[in-house]
């Protein structure tokens, strides 16, 4: 069955105004105009009548055909298959592999160590890998039946932004393999991440510059539109310097030395891109007001930079202690000492400023506080993968400085961060069922700014 062209979205390719008629035909009854009458026993306008007519003359009658042919139109759309529903799988549900192996990227740096804290690391850490492999099996299942869609991701402007996500899942399964598979699987898999890791350097750097890339040369953006999902596509470059540091702390003295210069460059790359965005998002807050209440978690996007390059750079100086080569810049042992405390005092700076975003951020939403006033969409994954930077962050400046209280800090935020990820997965699920995502015009891939997704090549039937 197909949707008639009067049960189409205004704009939408066919689209005609509802007429009387079409509400006799919905309801069984005659298409001749004298025959008919409407439920409340007017008789419908003659033959010479126009829907324009209709429109100023039977506004009652009006409003009855538009209702119950939104209604017919609504019941067909919901019994959408789930071929049609793939369709909408974009790449911001690879924010879910993001959040999930972020929380296991805690639990590892978590410094009050207790019987099974390491099992319930390595339980999400497998469980991001099934997640990712359904990512990835789901989406190429959405090309592979919508061929359109792939090119459409990357000239979508707010889909595109998400495609480095899939990298960063990469790269985030990549660290926690260094984190726990060495100790249960042996030295000769930090062969293999040792490799794996300059493959992901290679893709961080091609993904962060080939989507700024294609969102300069295809489109103008504005700044009242900005917001922090723009530092988004940086993101890839952020986790490199955390998994040079712990890579740096099992590996021989000449690779170690060599992944924590490729680290400290890589890392230093996406902050200081990041830092020049933050001040486009600063300007925007300036001139334009917070953002739309459905846009805001997208705020917390803001902490991770900063997060992620202290968590890194506090690691990759420890590791340098035993990387650094002989005679180092005339004196090896101090030199790595100078290391160390430049970058634990300069971290202070960056970790206090993750913190700031993270409060902005948490108090943009106290408006948003309440049912019904955010719908959910993917980026809600944002309350959760920033925030594993700002923990582990914490942790690093508390084990730099010594400090026990900084640590149980980070204990506490790690247990919120875990029951936000069960309440996001939870809204998830929900969404799903009631068709807030992976549904037509309700994802990251609705039409917006002017961009009009394809249509599908062959007609809804069900």
């Amino acid at each position: 069955m197909h949707i008639p062209t009067h049960m189409l979205s205004p704009g939408q390719n066919g689209y005609r105004a509802p007429t009387v008629e079409d509400y006799h035909v919905q309801n069984g009854g005659s298409t001749t105009p004298n025959s008919a009458r409407t439920p409340n026993g007017v008789a419908p306008p003659n033959d010479h009548s126009t829907p324009n007519s209709l429109h100023h003359r039977l506004p009652h009658i009006r409003d009855q055909v538009n209702l119950s042919t939104t209604s017919l139109a609504r019941s067909i759309l919901d019994e959408l298959h789930w071929g049609e529903r793939i369709r909408h799988y974009t790449w911001t549900f690879f924010t879910m592999t993001m959040a999930t192996g972020g929380i296991s990227n805690v639990l590892y740096a978590v410094p009050f160590r207790f019987r099974g804290l390491e099992a319930i690391g390595i339980i999400f850490f497998l469980l991001n890998i099934v997640l990712f492999i359904f990512n990835i099996v789901m989406i190429s299942l959405r090309f592979y039946f919508h061929p359109e869609t792939f090119k459409a991701s990357f000239l979508h402007p707010t889909e595109r932004l998400f495609i480095p996500a899939a990298v960063v899942s990469f790269g985030t399964i990549l660290l926690n393999i260094s984190q726990y598979g060495p100790s249960h699987a042996g030295d000769w898999l930090n062969d293999v991440v040792v490799v794996l890791f300059w493959v992901d350097a290679g893709l961080a750097l091609t993904a962060s510059m080939g989507v700024y890339l294609i969102m300069w040369s295809t489109a103008s953006f504005t700044i009242e539109n900005m917001t922090p999902i723009w530092i988004f596509p940086a993101y890839p470059l952020l986790i490199i310097g955390p998994h040079a540091a712990v890579l740096s702390q099992t590996l021989e003295q000449r690779r170690a030395f060599d992944i924590i210069v490729g680290g400290f460059t890589l890392q230093g790359i996406g902050f200081m891109v990041s830092l020049m965005i933050y001040s486009a998002f600063i300007y925007r807050l300036m001139t334009q007001r917070l953002p739309q209440a459905s846009t805001r978690p997208g705020m917390f996007v803001s902490v991770g930079p900063c997060g992620f390059t202290v968590a890194g750079v506090i690691g990759m100086a420890e590791g340098a202690q035993r990387a650094l080569p002989p005679d180092f810049m005339g004196n090896t042992p101090m030199s790595a000492m100078i290391l160390k405390v430049i970058s634990a005092w300069m971290s202070l700076w960056i970790w206090g400023l993750a913190f700031w975003f993270f409060f902005i951020s948490a108090g943009a939403h106290w408006s948003c506080v309440g049912p019904h006033k955010m719908v959910f969409t993917m980026t809600w994954y944002s309350y959760v993968f920033p925030n594993t930077a700002l923990v582990t962050s914490t942790f690093a400046i508390g084990k730099a400085f010594n400090s026990r209280a900084i640590q149980i800090i980070g204990c506490v935020m790690t247990a919120i961060l875990i029951l936000t990820w069960f309440f996001v997965v939870g809204m998830m699920v929900r969404a799903i069922m009631l068709k807030q995502i992976l549904w037509p015009q309700k994802g990251e891939d609705k039409d917006e700014g002017g961009f009009k997704a394809p249509r599908p090549n062959r007609r809804i039937s069900v």
